[in-house]
């Protein structure tokens, strides 16, 4: 495998995080959801759209449209557009790119917006068509969406470290209690363990708390440089560090690890931090088993430990320690499409910068988000991660 010696982000700054409240079903297009991020992004930043001369958007649900629809839907002219398909992965490689294209001067302020809708039977046609492993190798056979290929996932997990379905409740558990105190979570009552382990049984060990909900809205953020965040008087964050991997260890007869192995110590000598240095985490979880994953890949316990690693650790947003997917996650906010790539990014500039929606963790300095995406039979091709720090003025 080569080893590249990467540039840094000196001087980037991420500034104004949106979230367009989700619902679980919606009427409205995903443009409409990309064009109310653009306007929040707009306000937060006290800039008019014009400024915006770069564009990064992701979405399951915009097509027949791309990015290059949208500029002339909402009347903008930039200098650099991107579209990146990649579901969970979406939002740090999106962030990457706009990045470089800042340091570049290929743009000076880049949206990055990550929206889709989810109407009435939207769902089953999207993953009915999801890539040709879907609409060839499972649907014809029964086998429609994630559920059937993460209770693969999971039930390999379990053999292999020899765990059962109560291993994977502190996570369903933590999160929910941290989306109790987050506004714009859908899923707030309060969930036990018996609720946990009692619930309706969806496919192998999965069972309904296991398992994302669908749903629509959007996360954003401005990417831009330093100095133009402090000329625009906006608090922001800077990017220590972020790698992507693709395709990982595709031997495996079933993924039980993922990029994330390969890359997680250059990401953390980049950043010049360890992992006790990591006040919050943000794993992509559309199901425990792949938060678990992330957390061992990521170096901070040993492979097939996450288990014992969670079970002693309080996550929640008012902890002492580690913290993760302060607002609850996937698992509680609900999962809406491509935005879910960019829900850790945009959680994690709220927190960095106080500006909380209700769930403020005391104190944060530093952020590591972890993506994961492209599903196909048994397997995510996607491992990406970031670690962001409090952007400090000069």
């Amino acid at each position: 495998m080569s080893s590249l010696q990467k540039t840094g982000f000196d001087k980037v700054a991420l500034v104004a995080p949106v979230s367009i409240p989700y619902t679980k079903i919606s009427d409205k297009s995903a443009h409409y959801f990309f064009g109310r991020s653009l306007k929040e992004l707009t306000l937060q930043a006290n800039i008019h759209k014009d400024h915006i001369d770069g564009i990064a958007v992701s979405s399951f649900t915009l097509l027949p449209d791309t990015v290059i629809s949208l500029t002339e839907y909402f009347d903008m002219s930039p200098t650099w557009i991107e579209q990146v398909s990649l579901g969970g992965a979406s939002g740090v490689v999106a962030m990457q790119r706009a990045a470089r294209a800042v340091q570049m001067g290929d743009a000076n302020i880049i949206a990055c917006i990550g929206a889709d809708t989810n109407k009435k039977e939207g769902f089953k046609e999207l993953v009915e068509n999801f890539s040709s492993f879907s609409s060839e190798a499972t649907y014809p056979y029964g086998a429609a969406g994630p559920n059937g290929v993460f209770s693969l996932i999971t039930q390999n997990y379990m053999d292999k470290f020899d765990l059962s379905r109560k291993d994977f409740a502190k996570i369903c558990l933590d999160q929910r209690q941290n989306a109790q105190h987050y506004e714009n979570a859908l899923l707030k009552t309060k969930l036990t363990l018996e609720d946990y382990l009692e619930a309706r049984h969806i496919a192998g060990p999965l069972h309904l708390f296991d398992c994302v909900m669908p749903c629509a809205g959007a996360e954003a953020f401005l990417v831009m440089s330093v100095d133009k965040a402090i000329e625009l008087d906006v608090p922001f964050v800077e990017i220590a560090g972020i790698e992507e991997r693709y395709n990982a260890y595709s031997t495996d007869p079933v993924q039980y690890r993922g990029g994330w192995s390969i890359f997680a110590n250059h990401l953390f000598e980049s950043a010049h931090l360890a992992r006790s240095d990591i006040d919050l985490l943000y794993t992509y979880d559309d199901y425990p088993v792949i938060s678990m994953m992330q957390i061992e890949d990521l170096g901070f316990c040993d492979k097939g430990k996450a288990a014992e690693f969670v079970k002693n650790q309080d996550l929640t947003f008012d902890s002492p320690g580690l913290v993760h997917n302060s607002s609850g996650g996937q698992l509680s906010c609900g999962q809406a499409g491509s935005a879910a790539g960019y829900m850790g990014i945009v959680e994690a500039i709220r927190q960095l910068t106080n500006s909380a929606l209700g769930n403020q963790v005391s104190r944060p300095f530093t952020a590591l988000i972890s993506g994961y995406g492209m599903v196909n039979y048994d397997r995510g091709l996607c491992s990406v991660g970031s670690i962001l720090k409090a952007g400090a003025r000069l």
